[in-house]
């Protein structure tokens, strides 16, 4: 492992985390699991948020675990630090400009909600944990952006199993501290404000995060290229930059699901 590598990742895990809070399923635990809502069935907000939190740990820790397989096989494979770089200057280009739709495909990826039948069937630790464990896995519900298999890679390129272990749990724990956003939805009116102010930094999140992610890619390419190199990756990232800056996303966007 590299300690540039594992800075890059730290980056890209909470600008992946963030990004993936404005999903159908992020919007639905944070109508969901607040003490308006746990009041309505009888339950605690504070108990379940904290099963929510542990599940969502939990959840990205298993997505470490299996990235931490890869990062062995790139030990094993003698990957150097140089080509570890190289390889994540290009990746971190390649899901910006996925995110910007210059690509002809875009999030979201996979679609899959939870199941929001768990809320009347189950104990909160249940469907608190539960609902937890599959957001923080990041990739069994919507994948809002291509940061989150960026993140995959760079776990892997750190070579390290204790480092893509440490950066799944991070991506897990600050998915799964979101849900603290409702901490103080007590009433339906607040609920409906809240919301509304959270639909306004759609889009600015999503253009906050193509910039992180262009801004990995030229730091990697001034660390490991010369400077001609890093200097054209450096034009190419602020390219995407200013196409995300200049227009919306236009791809559908699904409704968060009533539950």
């Amino acid at each position: 492992m590299t300690i540039f590598i594992f800075i890059f990742g730290i980056v890209i895990a909470l600008a992946a985390a963030a990004r993936s809070t404005w999903s159908p399923c992020g919007l639905s635990m944070l109508s969901q699991i607040t003490p308006l809502a746990e009041a309505g069935r009888g339950q605690k907000y504070a108990r379940t948020a904290g099963w929510f939190v542990m599940g969502a740990t939990l959840g990205g820790l298993t997505l470490g675990a299996a990235t931490a397989v890869a990062a062995r096989a790139c030990a094993a494979a003698g990957v150097t630090h140089t080509a570890a770089l190289w390889t994540l200057a290009g990746c971190a280009i390649a899901a910006a400009a996925v995110d910007a739709r210059v690509l002809g495909f875009a999030p979201p990826f996979v679609r899959r909600q939870v199941n929001e039948a768990w809320l009347q069937e189950f104990r909160p630790w249940v469907y608190g944990g539960g609902f937890g464990w599959q957001i923080g896995a990041g990739v069994t519900t919507y994948v809002m952006t291509a940061a989150v298999p960026l993140l995959v890679v760079i776990g892997a390129l750190s070579r390290s199993a204790v480092a893509a272990l440490t950066l799944g749990a991070l991506f897990g724990l600050a998915r799964g501290l979101a849900v603290l956003l409702g901490a103080r939805l007590h009433t339906q009116a607040a609920l409906f404000a809240f919301h509304r102010r959270f639909d306004a930094w759609t889009e600015p999140v999503r253009r906050a995060v193509i910039a992180v992610q262009a801004a990995v890619a030229a730091a990697a390419l001034w660390i490991v290229a010369p400077a001609t190199v890093a200097t054209v990756g450096t034009v190419a990232a602020l390219a995407l930059v200013t196409i995300a800056w200049s227009r919306r996303a236009h791809a559908e966007q699904p409704e968060p699901i009533a539950v």
